[in-house]
C-alpha cells in the first residue's frame, strides 16, 4: 500500500475532535487494515509481525486473562523488563480494564521497586523473564500485596514452585476461552475505559526526592499527540523504532499512544545492546533520542573517520566541512553560497548519503531530541547532513508534548513555539507555565505535591525560562537550582553541566558554587571515545578509574572545561575540577534512571572531594560506595588530583 493510502486508510480510523480511548483506536485500526503490521520484533535474527487485527485480539485476550484472575478497577499491574511486545500489549489490556499499567525501569533498584509496590499496592506484575521474576520473588516478602506474576520468556522458569506464576501464553489461553464463551464479552472491553480514565501510570525522575506518581488519562495522551500532529511532529503511517526506556513518558507517548492513533509501524529491537544493528536495519521515519544518544551515534561516526585512510579522511573533512559551513549559514539567517549549493549534490553521494545509511536514517523524515539542551556541533552535524533534526520540550505531567521547533524555522537556543492547544505564560519568578489538554489531573495520593503544581488550569513546571518576542520559548534549566554565588552571581549549574557535556569527553557533572567564592566541577569522563582516544595516542589503561587520572585525559578535560570558560562571565567560570574516578550512577542513587543529576546525593556523598577544591588541596583520597544491581554494596578508593583551570 503507497504511504498515501495508508494516510488516508488511517485517518478513517480516528477523527482528532473526538472523545475515545486507545483501546477505541486499536479496534479501528484492526477494522480498517487488520493485515497491516503493527508490532515487529526481531526474535532469533527474524523478524516477527503482528498485525493490527492479531495485536487488538491478544490485548483483548489478555485483559479477559487479568479479570479472570481478580484483576478490578484501578488495580496496578507492574510491567519490568525491556521493550517486548507482549509487555506493550499488558500495559494496554490494563487500561482496558481501567486499571494502571505502571512499567518501571528493569534495571531499577530493589528499593525503588519496593516504593513503588508499596505506594500503589501492586498486586499485578507482568514480568520479562526469569531474571524480572526473580526480582519480584525477592521483594515478595517485604510486598504481601503480590499475588500475580505474569512472565513472557519462560526459560528457566518452568520448575519455579512459587504460587501466583502464570506464562503469558496461559494468560492469553484464559482470556481467549472467556472470549469464545461470552460473546458479549468483546465489544464490552472495548467500550469498558472512558476517555477520562487512566491509560498509564508514571513515575517522576526523582531528581529531588521519591518518585511521585502521575496517572495520564486516555484524553490527556491523546490530546498531546493530537496538538504534535498538528504541529506536523508526526503522520500517519510512521515507522519507528521502540527502543526507549517502557517507564519513560516519551516511550508511552511517542510509541503507545502515538503508535496506535496514527498507526504506526512499531519495530522493536532484539535486545538493548543490539539497537544501533537494528536502526540501520529498520532505517525509521520517525526516530527521537535524547542528546546522549544523538553524541554516541556522533562519535560512532568520528572513531570509524579516525581508523580510516588518508583519502577517505580527507573527502569527509572536505564535503563535511563544506556542509558545516552552509548549515551554520542558515541559522544564522544567511543563504548558502552558490559553490555549497552545487558541491552538495557530490557530497551526499561520496559523503552525507552513506554515513545516513551507516546509521539508519536515509528515511527519516521526522528527527527530535528531548530532555536537555544538545551541543552546538552536534545538533549542526546531523542538520549538516540532511537530517532535519528539531527540539522539543514536554515534562511526564504534560503526556511529553509542549513545544517544538518547526523544521524551517531552527534555533540553537530555543526549543520552538508551543504546540497547537498548548498555552505557555512565564509565571512569578521566570517559572514556565503551561496549560492544554494533554495535562495531568494531579500526583498520585500526594494532594500537597499536586497544589503546588497545578494552579487555576495551570501546569508550573519548574522550569525557568522566557518566550521571545516572535513566540519562540527558550528553558535555562531548573527553577528550583537557580542558586547565587557568596558574591550574589546568579546562575544555573545545570546550563553550565549542559554545555560542559556537549563535549565527547564528558560523560557527567555536577558544578558546584552555591554560596561560594568561586565555581568548580566534579567530572566523569566518558570512557568510550576517551578510552578509544588515548588507545590510539599508545596511552595505556586498565580500569576507568585508571584512565579518568591519566594525565593526558585530565589535559582533554581541562581544554573542555576551558571552552565553555571562554562563553562564561568572569564571575561564573569553573576555576577547579576533579575528574571523578567512577561515573554517576543510578543504582548509586547520584542519578535518575534518565540521568539526571541527583545534587544533594552527589554533594554528601563526595564531600570530602568538594572540602579538597575550596580547602585549597592539590588532592584527596576518595572512598565511595557502589551499590550494585542486586542491592550489595561495594566500595572503591581512589587518589585524585584537584586540577587549576
Amino acid at each position: 500500500m503507497a504511504r498515501s493510502e495508508k494516510a488516508r486508510a488511517a485517518s478513517a480510523s480516528w477523527d482528532f475532535t473526538s472523545d475515545t480511548t486507545l483501546v477505541c483506536i486499536l479496534a479501528a485500526n484492526a477494522r480498517v487494515f487488520p493485515n497491516r503490521a503493527a508490532l515487529r520484533e526481531k526474535d532469533r535474527g527474524i523478524w516477527q509481525q503482528t498485525r493490527w487485527s492479531e495485536w487488538l485480539e491478544a490485548t483483548l485476550a489478555c485483559a479477559a486473562g487479568l479479570e479472570s484472575l481478580g484483576f478490578a478497577r484501578h488495580d496496578a499491574l507492574l510491567v519490568v523488563g525491556d521493550n517486548r511486545p507482549h509487555l506493550y500489549t499488558g500495559i494496554v489490556a490494563a487500561g482496558v480494564l481501567v486499571g494502571h499499567p505502571m512499567p518501571v525501569y528493569p534495571d531499577a533498584a530493589p528499593d525503588e521497586v519496593r516504593h513503588v509496590i508499596q505506594a500503589s499496592n501492586v498486586r499485578f506484575v507482568l514480568a520479562e523473564d526469569q531474571e524480572q521474576v526473580d526480582k519480584i520473588l525477592d521483594l515478595r516478602e517485604s510486598c504481601p500485596s503480590i499475588a500475580h506474576i505474569v512472565f513472557d520468556d519462560p526459560r528457566g522458569l518452568a520448575a519455579y514452585p512459587e504460587p501466583g506464576l502464570i506464562s503469558w501464553q496461559a494468560l492469553l489461553a484464559r482470556g481467549a476461552e472467556r472470549l469464545r464463551s461470552e460473546p458479549a464479552l468483546r465489544d464490552a472491553l472495548v467500550q469498558r475505559a472512558q476517555p477520562d480514565d487512566p491509560a498509564v501510570f508514571i513515575h517522576s525522575s526523582g531528581t529531588t526526592g521519591r518518585a511521585k506518581g502521575v496517572v495520564l488519562s486516555h484524553r490527556n495522551v491523546l490530546a498531546g499527540v493530537a496538538n504534535a500532529h498538528r504541529a506536523h511532529a508526526f503522520d500517519f503511517g510512521e515507522e519507528v523504532l521502540a527502543y526507549l526506556p517502557m517507564a519513560w513518558v516519551g516511550d508511552f507517548s511517542f510509541t503507545v499512544a502515538a503508535g496506535i492513533a496514527l498507526a504506526f509501524t512499531i519495530n522493536i529491537p532484539e535486545r538493548p545492546e543490539t539497537v544501533l544493528h537494528n536502526l540501520r536495519e529498520i532505517a525509521p521515519t520517525f526516530y527521537l533520542a535524547a542528546p546522549r544518544s544523538w553524541d554516541n551515534l556522533l562519535t560512532t561516526v568520528q572513531v570509524r573517520m579516525e581508523d580510516s585512510t588518508r583519502l577517505k579522511k580527507w573527502v569527509y573533512d572536505f564535503f563535511m566541512d563544506i556542509a558545516l559551513a552552509s548549515e551554520r549559514s542558515k541559522l544564522e539567517g544567511k543563504t548558502p553560497t552558490p559553490w555549497q549549493r552545487v558541491l552538495r549534490p557530490f557530497g551526499e553521494w561520496l559523503v552525507y548519503g552513506p554515513i545516513k545509511d551507516q546509521l539508519g536514517l536515509t528515511r527519516l523524515r521526522h528527527a527530535f531530541t528531548g530532555g536537555e539542551a544538545i551541543g552546538e556541533d552536534t545538533f549542526v552535524f546531523y542538520r549538516a547532513l540532511g537530517v532535519r533534526l528539531r527540539q522539543l520540550y514536554g515534562q511526564t505531567e504534560n503526556s511529553a508534548f509542549n513545544a517544538m521547533q518547526e523544521e524551517a524555522e531552527v534555533r540553537l537556543h530555543t526549543v520552538g513555539r508551543p504546540l497547537p492547544g498548548v498555552d505557555v505564560r512565564i509565571g512569578e519568578g521566570g517559572e514556565i507555565l503551561t496549560r492544554s489538554g494533554s495535562t495531568f489531573a494531579g500526583y498520585w495520593n500526594n494532594e500537597e505535591a499536586t497544589r503546588a503544581a497545578l494552579a487555576d488550569g495551570w501546569l508550573h513546571t519548574g522550569d525557568a525560562g522566557y518566550v521571545e518576542p516572535d513566540g519562540h520559548l527558550v528553558v535555562l534549566g531548573r527553577l528550583s537550582e537557580v542558586v547565587h554565588t557568596a558574591q550574589g552571581e546568579r546562575y544555573i549549574p545545570n546550563y553550565i553541566e549542559n554545555r560542559l557535556k556537549f563535549s565527547p569527553w564528558i560523560k557527567d557533572v555536577a558544578v558546584l558554587g552555591k554560596g561560594r567564592e568561586r565555581l568548580a566541577a566534579i567530572v566523569c569522563i566518558d570512557k568510550e571515545p576517551v578510552g578509544h582516544w588515548a588507545e590510539r595516542r599508545g596511552i595505556s589503561y586498565m580500569s576507568y578509574a585508571d584512565l579518568s587520572q591519566k594525565p593526558e585525559v585530565i589535559a582533554l578535560v581541562a581544554q573542555a572545561v576551558a571552552r565553555v570558560n571562554a562563553t562564561l562571565p568572569d564571575a561564573l567560570k569553573l576555576k577547579h575540577f576533579v575528574s571523578l574516578h567512577k561515573e554517576f550512577d543510578a543504582d548509586d542513587g547520584e542519578i535518575t534512571r534518565t540521568r539526571k543529576l541527583r545534587r544533594n546525593v552527589v554533594e554528601e556523598r563526595y564531600a570530602p572531594v568538594i572540602d579538597a577544591i575550596y580547602g585549597g588541596l592539590r588532592s584527596v583520597s576518595m572512598k565511595a560506595q557502589i551499590v550494585y544491581e542486586t542491592g550489595a554494596a561495594g566500595v572503591t578508593e581512589r587518589v585524585l588530583s584537584v586540577q587549576e583551570v
